[in-house]
Order: C-alpha cells, then sequence, then structure tokens
C-alpha cells in the first residue's frame, strides 16, 4: 500500500504520522479521540467562574496553545466550590471534565496524587487513577502522543497551583495570627 500524507485532521490533531497509510492515521486518531473523549468534551460541567474563589490558577501549554483556568474554594480541607474556563483540545476538555465532576469534596492529597498519577500515566507507563477518578483511564492512549501530554496535564497543572496558593495564604493568616498572639502575651514567634 503507498504512503499517504496525513490527512488535515491528522495534522490538525498534531500527529506525526507523515508517511503512514491513511485508514491507519485514522485508525490511530480513533483511538485517542473515542466516542467517550467526545461525550466528556461536550459536557464540561461546571464552566461558570467562582467570584468568591479562595485561589485562581491558570495553566497555559506553550506547544498548542491551550489554555485552563480554575476557580477553587476550600472549606475546612476540601474543595467545596469549583469553576473553570477551559479553552483546549478534545483532550484537555475531557480532562477539565473529568476533573469538575470529582472534584468536590477531594482534598490537596488526593488532588496532588491523581494528577501524579495522571503524569505517571501519560510519562512513565503507570497505572491510570482510579476509584471515583477511574474515567481519567480514557485518556490512557494519549501516553504514545507526547505531544498532548501537556494539554491533558493542564487541568491538574492547574488546579494544584490553586491549591499552593490556598495553602500559601492560610500559612501566612496563621504566621499573622500567631505574631498578634505573641504580642498581646509579650511572648515572640519569629
Amino acid at each position: 500500500m503507498a504512503a499517504t500524507p496525513p490527512t488535515a485532521l491528522a495534522t490538525a490533531m498534531g500527529t506525526d504520522r507523515v508517511g503512514r497509510p491513511e485508514d491507519e492515521d485514522m485508525a490511530q486518531l480513533s483511538e485517542i479521540y473515542n466516542q467517550r473523549i467526545l461525550e466528556l468534551s461536550a459536557n464540561i460541567p461546571r464552566t461558570e467562574r467562582l467570584t468568591d474563589a479562595d485561589a485562581t490558577a491558570t495553566a497555559h501549554s506553550k506547544l498548542c496553545g491551550s489554555t485552563v483556568s480554575v476557580d477553587i474554594k476550600v472549606s475546612g480541607d476540601r474543595v467545596s466550590a469549583f469553576g473553570q474556563t477551559v479553552k483546549a483540545c478534545l483532550l484537555g476538555q475531557a480532562a477539565a471534565s473529568i476533573m469538575a465532576r470529582n472534584i468536590i469534596g477531594s482534598d490537596a492529597s488526593e488532588l496532588r496524587q491523581v494528577g501524579a498519577a495522571m503524569r505517571r500515566m501519560l510519562k512513565a507507563d503507570g497505572a491510570p487513577p482510579g476509584g471515583r477518578w477511574a474515567d481519567l483511564a480514557v485518556l490512557e492512549p494519549v501516553r504514545d502522543y507526547k505531544a498532548r501530554h501537556a494539554s491533558t496535564l493542564l487541568v491538574f497543572d492547574a488546579v494544584e497551583t490553586a491549591l499552593a496558593e490556598v495553602e500559601s495564604r492560610r500559612s501566612a493568616e496563621e504566621r499573622a495570627a500567631d505574631g498578634r498572639t505573641g504580642a498581646r502575651t509579650g511572648t515572640s514567634w519569629s
């Protein structure tokens, strides 16, 4: 079978399958851009931004231009509200959709573990996250497409940055409160 150049769809999706038969390109693309990815990306929940967020963060991929911005509100040690704007490819949209479906009630440790599991899954042949995050397994075929890793991980990067902002603010508030308490009792808390 004679090799053909990549289709416009393959080129637009960033594949590097130059010289492969078109049907092989399409088979590989359908592995990544499957029906479940399409469903998730078409139904992204929590797309309203929060006006009273405890933290806001944006992650951007220089490679593809995708951007995800998130707002989180934390009550105690758990995420109580989440909003996002997703301007990303289907893979970034699917990841953001799964995040929005599962983030409420999660604590920082769980969210960092899920992000780490996603990075291992894509970059080190690790297993996909499990439990309520098991839908992320749909993104497992992306591991073979390094150029798509950044857009797939954007929502995890943004959420982790927002969590760090909340933790930093809380730590500063605690230090300030300790300083006020120390000033009243004559004790130094430096």
